[in-house]
């Protein structure tokens, strides 16, 4: 919603057209405003090696609350389901999408993943379903999208009652899926061989005079996965498998393959294998049940069904199926004899028995295009508080929510700003960001000026241009198209993943422009990371990044900065950040000191005593009375124990040589590497770790709007 008054001290700005705030970005402001210039000129006595720049943000939503237990199962695009943990950037996963009159389960793209530690709270519904999360996190409810907790701002927000009922199907009776076992594989195969499989034995005349025994094993699948699953397990029994084309494909159907054996030995061993056992274990129903569904069961239309019929195949699914905790009816006789046995109890039901039985043929599974549609009884009945701080996680998607542990839950975004935003009126607005929401349409204009001679450009060095609020309103894309089209060569200097949606319109673009990129990755360790960096994306996201705009062709440059003295310092530690940014395929490595600006350094003092009190003292040692940077003996120490290293995986830039670029990163890099300058601290934010450190140098912008 727009909101005039959520701007105070700023209304003298010119340009402001309204304030907003919603839902999928909790507790930030954003202040859209019609910028009057977007080509920003660095003063001649800037220290930066680079005169434009173009700035879309005023400050940073990097910043976020991670919501989750790393253990929420989170439901992928493929029917299955993965721990939050394991969720990395381009994963495919459910989210929803209102279409109509409906809200409807559709596919959604991972574009961040974040972690840190927060206060954690228990939701517990009617069915038994359990989610920990933090106190911001917001699930969908019958009354729309309501958090966890109270505002500890003490703002105004729609919070979770017991009279509220989430939207989802819950995970009532679904525990953790058990490893596969001898028992499931042996069910598993006889669900399949013995519904879809072809076993025979028989006895034939020779044409000159006795007798000789037949053995013939076939299965013969469209679906590779239960083909590949069978093969697998059958060689793993020791049955020699041929495979052979069955059937080509045509217009109206698939190809089918076969794997088959005429082995008598090998008859024998599958034989035994699908013998029906006198007492079925549970693990046996379970795999019998999988491998009965991958052979004659569907989905359609929300409906589950097994059909054959045999009476005594028919039986044994009835048993497992209540062996297993499941209801179903016996519908009746078709005309061919075939019996379909359909199980009740809704998405519900049919998750769980997905969950249990694991199926190896994914499109059965599928449930994009289903109605959201709550029939199990999903009431909230407590909202505890656990007690502790944990680990938790969250992930961005481009429908701004997703499934966990069986209920719609939302994207978390930032309360407050990753960095200071350096606002004219002087004032500290911690959960403000200016967006100048024309500024693709202004830039368009002014590198059409007969006067642009088409200077680099470099973008992000004062605030990210992927920062999280980039997901909402997409600016880039527009800039990078306006820069392009004029020929004007240009960088960008990134810590957010969110580059990675952008990277075919920049391979294009380096068609015709010079295009460099960097990324900036301070701290390797995920737990320091969780307390100094509490807002941005995980190293191994930002590495994922880099890979991904290395295999797109561009030579990346890593930021190693800010190296913090006493905590990233060691050769151990550097050594491992080097090694796994070589391994993503960046080209080269700046580094440099923390810096510490006058403001900030009382809050990361703070935090430094809260933190790491026995380092305190050498930290006044290192940065005595106002003095912001690490002095240059400590600077000259960590030269002699970085270059070495750098010269080791080879990213100093000497293999760099061959491929000169004069653009903006290319000389900040070299000019930051000949300073060893470190990074600038920006910060009069309340929260010291995620405003105290910055992750790339900061460029004064004379010119807002």
């Amino acid at each position: 919603m727009a909101d005039a008054a959520a701007l105070p001290g700023l209304e003298h700005l010119n340009g402001l057209v309204r304030s907003v705030t919603t839902p999928e970005f909790a507790d930030v402001t954003f202040h859209e405003v019609l910028a009057r210039t977007a080509l920003n000129h660095v003063p001649s006595a800037s220290a930066m090696p680079f005169d434009w720049t173009v700035n879309p943000y005023r400050g940073c939503s990097h910043a976020c609350v991670y919501c989750l237990h790393p253990d929420t199962a989170i439901l992928m695009a493929d029917g299955r389901t993965k721990p939050l943990r394991e969720i990395t950037v381009g994963d495919a996963v459910v989210g929803t999408r209102r279409e109509g009159a409906y809200r409807r389960y559709v596919t959604a793209t991972v574009g961040a993943t974040w972690a840190t530690r927060k206060r954690a709270y228990r939701v517990r519904l009617s069915d038994g379903t359990e989610v920990v999360a933090s106190g911001d996190h917001r699930f969908l409810t019958e009354r729309g999208w309501k958090f966890v907790q109270p505002s500890e701002s003490g703002g105004q927000r729609p919070i979770l009652t017991t009279n509220n009922r989430l939207l989802g199907y819950g995970t009532a009776g679904a525990g953790p899926v058990p490893e596969e076992t001898t028992d499931f594989r042996v069910g598993y195969l006889s669900g399949m061989i013995r519904g879809d499989g072809m076993m025979l034995k028989r006895e034939y005349r020779r044409a000159r005079g006795g007798t000789y025994t037949a053995h013939r094993f076939r299965l013969a699948l469209a679906d590779r996965e239960a083909l590949d699953r069978s093969h697998a397990y059958l060689t793993a029994a020791g049955v020699t498998l041929r495979e052979h084309a069955f059937s080509p494909a045509s217009a109206t159907r698939r190809q089918i393959d076969a794997i088959h054996s005429s082995r008598a030995a090998d008859h024998e061993v599958i034989s035994s294998i699908i013998q029906w056992p006198v007492d079925p274990s549970s693990e046996w129903s379970r795999g019998f049940l999988s491998g009965v569904f991958d052979a004659e069961g569907s989905c359609s239309r929300g409906i589950l069904r097994i059909s054959n019929k045999d009476q005594h195949m028919l039986l044994t699914i009835a048993r497992s199926l209540r062996a297993h905790g499941f209801e179903y009816v016996t519908e009746p006789a078709r005309e061919n004899g075939v019996v379909s046995i359909r199980l009740l109890g809704g998405l519900l039901a049919r998750r769980r028995f997905f969950d249990l039985t694991q199926p190896a043929i994914t499109r059965k599974l599928n449930l994009v295009g289903a109605a959201v549609k709550t029939t199990a009884p999903l009431r909230v009945v407590a909202i505890e508080d656990v007690g502790e701080t944990i680990d938790m996680i969250d992930i961005t998607t481009t429908t701004g929510d997703f499934v966990a542990n069986g209920v719609i839950s939302h994207n978390c975004f930032a309360r407050g700003t990753h960095e200071y935003l350096e606002l004219d009126s002087g004032r500290d607005f911690d959960s403000q960001v200016i967006v100048k929401i024309n500024v693709a349409e202004v830039l368009e204009k002014e590198l059409r000026r007969g006067s642009w001679v088409h200077e680099p450009v470099m973008l992000g060095t004062n605030t990210d241009p992927y920062q999280r609020a980039e997901g909402r309103y997409r600016l880039m894309p527009g800039i990078i198209g306006a820069l392009t089209e004029s020929g004007t060569p240009f960088s960008i200097l990134t810590k957010g993943t969110l580059l990675r949606r952008d990277l075919p319109l920049l391979t294009e673009a380096a068609k015709q422009v010079d295009v460099t990129l960097a990324m900036s990755i301070a701290v390797f360790d995920d737990a320091l990371q969780h307390l100094i960096e509490p807002g941005t994306p995980t190293a191994t996201a930002r590495l994922e990044t880099v890979r991904a705009a290395a295999d797109a062709g561009f030579r990346v440059t890593v930021f190693l900065m800010p190296i913090i003295p006493h905590l990233t310092d060691s050769v151990a530690a550097i050594d491992d950040a080097l090694t796994r940014i070589k391994a993503a395929g960046a080209v080269r490595v700046i580094y440099g000191a923390l810096h510490l600006r006058p403001g900030a350094k009382q809050w990361f003092m703070q935090w430094l005593q809260r933190e790491h009190p026995e380092l305190v003292s050498s930290y006044l040692g290192l940065y005595p009375g106002a003095s912001t940077t690490a002095p240059k003996a400590y600077r000259a120490w960590l030269a002699k124990r970085v270059r070495p290293l750098l010269r080791v995986h080879g990213l100093d830039g000497r293999a760099e040589d061959d491929h000169p670029r004069d653009t903006p990163v290319s000389g900040l890099a070299a000019r930051a590497e000949a300073r060893t300058a470190g990074v600038v601290v920006t910060s009069r934010g309340r929260a010291a770790a995620s405003r105290a450190v910055s992750a790339g140098p900061v460029v004064p912008e004379p010119r807002l709007f």
